[in-house]
Order: structure tokens, then sequence, then C-alpha cells
């Protein structure tokens, strides 16, 4: 029998009697007493990059709101976590890191792969901590270690968030667990943390306004609650596709609108993390200029405020606080909803009518959002152009589908990975569609090895490099070599020969009828898959978008 073997079966023994199913190990030496303790208890998914492990076990606590275990050795193996650590501290993505560690006597004195993993997260986790190589004489304290490292995880005070330990362990590294500390009492555990004190409405809502909700990942908000809301003060909702919102009656032509100075608002309810939209933020910038009143529910003291408009935060659990505004909510003049859903309504039409039946990449997530719809599948869309024209192109559905996404932290990288923890996590669901370009596919394509069987498929916008640059003003203040040579980076890898080269099945399409059929036949297939959609050029893209604009605003005007 092993000390670290027992330490380590009752850790994992306490988090799975917590609901914890699965963990995420990659194969090292100085973790094996954790790796055997996990794979003996949990739904246990092996991947051979840390980086890209990150992302998996993200993705799996991103669609099942569960703690993930993260398993992985010493030294650089640490460090390859931060990406996914920083995500998850951002978005709220509760994971348990678990870094194995080199005992104190091997520390500063040039052993391999021994570095100082102790304080390696700590601006980004809920929790850190280190408690030492495990004796047999603190065997009391070991429940108590993991009671709270799963409590930290979800019931931190700033919402739920990585946490960190750190476990140093000495040869022999292999063993067999002893008897387990006994289970704690009722006092050690913990429930949901209460929800912050409710703010109290310096007045009711009414008057001509706006509730705009985006995603969170950590608890978005109800959508029957908002849509209550809004049906009773008759406000329009300007739902982000993130939000779960996105249906029949709501505004999904925000952005375009927007560009049109539409009236201002007396009052905008912000809910969520903000759009991405930089019309949509310029148009509440306008108002609070004017002297709108901007109310930020801030449910986990995050002060989500970019733009500095808010005149109100309301820190409170967003749904409690939904509740509370409906008892005093008075409706407004009817004309200011109707204005706003006419004016989805031509926009829609006019956008519809610039787009056509041509392949584009405003087309392309518009039918991956249709096709997820109409399967019941889970969309993954990855920053950049991807999650601004589903943000700004997808229509409203009867029964919006469910959309991820690594807001936290808005970057491209780990998307695979992401995809593919999100598909695990529901392996007999109706599968997982990702929508990405081609650099955050070759980003991540180390997420690839060993490639597991989900019913994950990447639906990669192939425009020749990094397409939103193309909006930026470097594409036209710089000369047209350097700015293709530092920003546009046309990949020299072909996207559809490294799926192959994966074992992937690979759909080539050049037209919306072929992506249909493509995502059709791939969705059916169930394993993992590629769609390649060969779009315009990036400079066409540009161009279109400009188009779509100004029909917009000729159909409003």
């Amino acid at each position: 029998m092993s000390v670290q073997a027992t330490f380590c079966a009752t850790l994992v023994d306490e988090w799975a009697a917590r609901g914890v199913t699965d963990a995420v190990v990659c194969p090292g030496s100085r973790s094996t007493p954790l790796a055997l303790a996990v794979a003996a208890r949990l739904r246990t998914h092996v991947r051979l990059d840390e980086r890209s492990a990150g992302f998996y076990a993200l993705g799996l606590a991103l669609a099942s709101g569960r703690p993930v275990v993260v398993c992985v050795t010493s030294g650089t193996a640490v460090a390859e976590l931060l990406p996914s650590v920083v995500e998850a501290h951002h978005a709220g993505i509760p994971l348990l890191v678990c870094t194995a560690d080199r005992p104190p006597e091997l520390h500063e004195t040039g052993a391999p792969q021994t570095i100082e993993q102790s304080g390696l997260f700590t601006s980004v986790v809920r929790w850190a901590f280190s408690p030492g190589v495990p004796d047999e004489g603190q065997a009391v304290t070991w429940r108590p270690l993991a009671v709270r490292a799963w409590a930290e995880s979800l019931h931190a005070g700033t919402g739920p968030g990585p946490v960190h330990l750190n476990l140093a362990f000495r040869e022999p590294l292999t063993g067999v667990p002893g008897p387990l500390p006994a289970r704690p009492g009722p006092g050690l555990a913990p429930g949901p943390a209460p929800a912050p004190a409710q703010a109290a409405l310096s007045e009711p809502l009414g008057g001509r306004g706006l509730l705009v909700v985006g995603g969170l990942a950590a608890k978005p908000a109800d959508p029957t609650l908002v849509l209550a809301l809004a049906e009773q003060l008759r406000w329009p909702v300007l739902a982000d596709p993130l939000s779960g919102c996105r249906a029949p009656g709501t505004i999904a032509a925000a952005d375009a609108i927007a560009r049109t100075g539409p009236p201002l608002p007396d009052t905008v309810v912000l809910l969520g993390a903000p759009w991405l939209s930089r019309a949509l933020s310029g148009y509440v910038q306008q108002a609070a200029d004017r002297g709108a009143r901007v109310v930020v529910v801030d449910p986990w003291r995050r002060w989500a405020d970019p733009f500095r408009v808010a005149s109100e935060f309301h820190q409170a659990d967003t749904d409690a606080w939904l509740t509370t505004a409906l008892e005093g909510a008075s409706a407004c003049d009817p004309a200011w909803l109707e204005g706003w859903r006419r004016s989805e309504e031509r926009a829609q039409a006019a956008m519809a009518e610039v787009l056509g039946t041509e392949l584009s990449e405003p087309a392309v997530a518009r039918g991956v959002h249709r096709h997820a719809t109409s399967r019941g599948a889970t969309v993954v869309v990855s920053a950049s152009m991807p999650v601004r024209d589903l943000e700004w192109f997808a229509p409203p559905e009867p029964v919006p589908p469910r959309v991820l996404a690594n807001r936290g932290a808005n970057g491209i990288d780990g998307v695979v990975s992401t995809a593919l923890g999100v598909a695990a996590a529901s392996p007999a669901g109706p599968g997982t569609v990702a929508l990405l370009g081609d650099l955050a596919f070759l980003h991540d394509v180390s997420g690839l090895v060993n490639v597991p069987d989900v019913p994950c498929t990447f639906v990669v916008v192939d425009n020749g490099g990094g397409g939103i640059f193309s909006f930026l003003p470097q594409a036209t203040s710089l000369e047209a070599h350097r700015f293709e040579q530092l920003f546009g980076t046309p990949p020299t890898s072909d996207v559809a020969a490294v799926g192959r080269g994966f074992g992937l099945t690979v759909r080539e399409v050049t037209s919306l009828g072929e992506l249909d059929v493509a995502l059709e036949s791939a969705l059916e297939a169930r394993g993992p898959s590629v769609v390649r959609a060969r779009v315009p050029d990036r400079s066409q893209n540009v161009a279109l978008h400009a188009a779509l604009e100004e029909a917009v605003r000729r159909a409003l005007a």
C-alpha cells in the first residue's frame, strides 16, 4: 500500500461523491499516483498535449457545468496549461487543475522537469494550494482539501472558475491505496454560495428601453425570465446567439440596425457579457451621453462595463434580479417595440437578398446556425470573424441552438480541443458543430492527435488567412506585402490534407447547396469530421459586409 495512492484515491473519491464525472490526463511519470486514481473512478480522457488537454477539459466543463479534473506531470507540462486556465478564469468555467511536482529535496538542484510551479497561476485561479508530499499523519486533512477545491471551483465569490492543486510526489510512484479516511460530516459539505444581495432598483423599469442580452458561460440568464420582462415592459430584446434568447420576436440584426441611427432609448439593461459589435456599443454610448439610464446586472462583481456607460451596477443573481424587476415594471408606448420589430424584419429581408445563394462567410454562419437548430446540435464558435458573423447575421429561431464559445479571453487558441471536449460531454447527444476559421483550425491542430470518436463536425471557413484584419486600418494603411506578411498570414498548410492526415473525413464545399448536404451528412455520420468551406477572398468579404450594411441602411431609411 502507498500513502500517495491513498491520498489521491481520497481526493478522487470525494470529488466523485460531489458529482465530478470526468478527468483529462496527459501521459507523465510524476503524475502517476493521481492518474491511477482518476482512471479507477472517473471517465478518463487521455490527451497527449497539455495545452490541448486544458481546453478539452474546459469544453467538458463548459458543456456540463461540472468541475473537470486536469492531471499533468511536472515541469513545462504545467506551463502549457496557462492559456486554458486564463480562459476558464475569465469565462467562469470550473476546473480542478492538478499538477504533479517534484518533492522539496529535488528543487533548486538542477533536477530535470523541475520548475517553480507554486504560484504559476496565482492571478487566474479562484484558489491555489500546495499540500506537500502526502503524509499518513495528515490523512484527516485530505477530504477537507478535496471539498474546498471542489467548492472554490463552483462557489467562489467571483463565480465559478479554476483552482490549482500542486501535488508533490516521491518515488516510488506506483502503489495501491489503503483504507480511505471517513467521509466528512454535513458541516463540511458547502452548497452554493448565497447570491449577492439584490441591488434595489432606484426606480422601477419603464419608458422606452432595451434589454441587451449577451452570453455568460458561468450562469446565463433564464430566457423565459428575459422574455417575460420584455413582454411586460414592451421592450425589444437584443439577443446575442450565446444568450440562448434569440427566439422569434427578438432583435438579431442589432449590429446592422445600430449603424442606421435608430431612436435612442431612455433606459438600457445590459445582461451577460458585452456584445462584440462596436456599432451597438457606440449606440449605447450615445444613449448614455444623452442621459439614458444604463443598468449593468453584475452577478459576480466583475464590473463588466468596458465602455464605461453604466449609470447603475446591480450586483445580484441575474434570474433573481429579473424576477424582482418584473414586480414593478410598466409597459411603454407599444409603438417603440413595433418600430424595432419592423426594423428587424426589414433588415433580415435586406440581408437575405444581398447574401442570396452564394457561399460567403456570413452565409456559412447562417447555415451552421440553421442546421444546428434543426438537428438540436450544439454550436461551438471561434473568436475572430466566426463569432461576429454569428452575432451579426444568425436569424432568430423557434428553438435557438445552444451556442458556446471561448469568450472569457476571446482568443482563437484551443477551439478544436474545446469543441471536442464539448462533444465528449454528451457523446450520445445530437452532436456538436464547430464554426472556425482556417487559422484557428491550424492553431490548435495538436488537438486532433489521437482524435476521440465523438460527434463533432468542424466547419472550417477557408478564406486564406486572418480575415478579421482586413476590416482594420492596417489593411489600408500598410503596403499589401507587409500586411500579408504580418496580419493576413495566408496558411501554407492545406486544411483538407491536414484533416485527412489525422484520419478525419473531409467534405469540401464551394456552394450553399453543397454546404447543406455536407452538414447533413456529417451530422448523420456522427464521427469527427471536417467540412471545408472555400469562401471568396478576404477583400471580397469586406465588400460583402459593406453591401449588407448599405442594404439595411436603405431598407430602414
